[in-house]
């Protein structure tokens, strides 16, 4: 099949696939995976994280230690297929389905991708309403207006211009999340107890899946691939993939080490100031209960990262969208007209009353059960031989990528019987 010009997924013109990587090198080489990170860092990560450490302390430490090793291999792959074949994700496997199972697999991935902007726009909503009073709706409507000017200076400025500002506000993001950990008494036995795999009834199953859907997320997945094609190009000599690879390795470990961390932030916080506090099981309840606990300026720094959190992932997630519809339906619309459409249903929720914080764990566990959709294929696709040459997964990371798909797998097929046996 001939190989259509690459174009940015919605963009308002025609985007050539650059060639920075013959010029640049060392940090210039980074970028792709910080903006592919922002989904590891979204609203949604907030709700799930400190649910779970202000209702059950470091319990579920370990899962979140997991799934961002789990989350490494998972980008790192991503971008590796993007690289190697020139194609993202969505585009493999557009070319490789038939019709009917080709939308059916859009659907999918699209609710997936709608479920996390539905997270990000109420995250951002809930942070203007903390911050100045703006209700909810209302709060909705400006998180979704100024997401539309950071995906216009994408469409316009570029993709390097766009890491940028994402890269900013992920720094906002740690510093928002990370300052009330230093004024947190942590407990050193009760981390270490937190690393031990376990579960406590079937409540922390779920806020388990959560967590991973939260932190492991599908929409990331589709996108790194495209990303980092459109980053560094296409058609690379083999040395020059090979000096990509390597870069892409340290790009991906460097952010979700950020992302990752962050995550861990949040639930230790949670664990060692909120636990025993009426209120922490909803994100208005714990940023009053870490005003009270560690003072106001905590909880306006806690706020504004958590704007940052839903401005930045709601545009990153609407870019995920697109990549999933030009790739599976060959379908390209302007992002903008995108993005009015998709802020829609979170506007909607956000009207009729809908508890934030459920809807954002809720939207989490969706994105779990999506995420086989996306994994799966991921690890075919990148141990095909005809598709991937001598950048084909090597024996142990193949076996290493598929413990990982198993799990995550075995995980969700828990939460759907817990779900179907109203359990959970």
């Amino acid at each position: 099949m001939a190989r259509t010009p690459e174009v940015t997924p919605g963009a308002l013109r025609p985007h050539e696939p650059t060639r920075p990587a013959r010029r640049a090198s060392g940090v210039g080489l980074l970028g792709p995976a910080f903006v592919a990170a922002i989904a590891y860092v979204d609203p949604g990560n907030v709700a799930a994280n400190l649910t779970a450490g202000a209702e059950y302390g470091y319990l579920l430490l370990w899962v979140l230690v997991a799934a961002n090793l789990m989350a490494m291999l998972v980008q790192y792959l991503s971008a590796k297929l993007g690289l190697v074949t020139g194609r993202s994700l969505p585009e493999l496997l557009g070319d490789r389905m038939r019709p009917w199972p080709r939308r059916l697999f859009w659907v999918q991935a699209e609710l997936v991708a709608a479920a996390t902007d539905v997270a990000e726009v109420i995250g951002g909503a809930l942070a203007l309403y903390l911050l100045f009073g703006v209700p909810l709706p209302v709060g909705g409507l400006i998180v979704g207006l100024v997401s539309m000017l950071l995906l216009t200076l994408q469409s316009r400025r570029g993709q390097r211009t766009f890491e940028f500002v994402v890269m900013g506000l992920l720094g906002i993001i740690t510093i928002g999340f990370l300052a009330g950990l230093l004024f947190s008494p942590l407990s050193g036995e009760g981390m270490l107890e937190g690393l031990v795999p376990r579960f406590q009834g079937t409540q922390t199953v779920l806020l388990a899946a959560s967590m991973l859907g939260a932190t492991v997320m599908p929409h990331a997945v589709y996108l790194h691939s495209a990303l980092a094609r459109d980053r560094h190009g296409v058609d690379h000599e083999p040395g020059m993939l090979r000096r990509l690879l390597t870069a892409t390795r340290w790009d991906v470990a460097l952010s979700l080490i950020v992302a990752g961390g962050v995550n861990i932030a949040m639930l230790l916080l949670a664990a060692a100031s909120l636990p025993g506090v009426e209120g922490t099981d909803s994100i208005e309840g714990a940023h009053a209960a870490i005003t009270d606990a560690l003072g106001p300026a905590i909880g306006v720094i806690f706020a504004i990262g958590l704007l940052a959190s839903g401005l930045a992932s709601t545009s990153v997630g609407c870019y995920a969208g697109a990549t999933i519809m030009s790739g599976l339906l060959k379908i390209r619309i302007p992002m903008i007209a995108r993005r009015a459409i998709t802020l829609v249903p979170a506007l909607i929720l956000l009207a009729v009353g809908v508890d934030p914080t459920w809807a954002l764990v809720l939207s989490q566990v969706l994105l779990s059960l999506g995420l086989p959709f996306a994994l799966i294929p991921l690890a075919r696709l990148t141990e095909n031989a005809k598709l991937m040459g001598v950048f084909r997964n090597g024996r142990a990371l193949r076996i290493v990528a598929w413990v990982v798909v198993t799990l995550i797998v075995l995980l969700n097929l828990l939460l759907i019987w817990l779900i179907a046996t109203g359990q959970a």
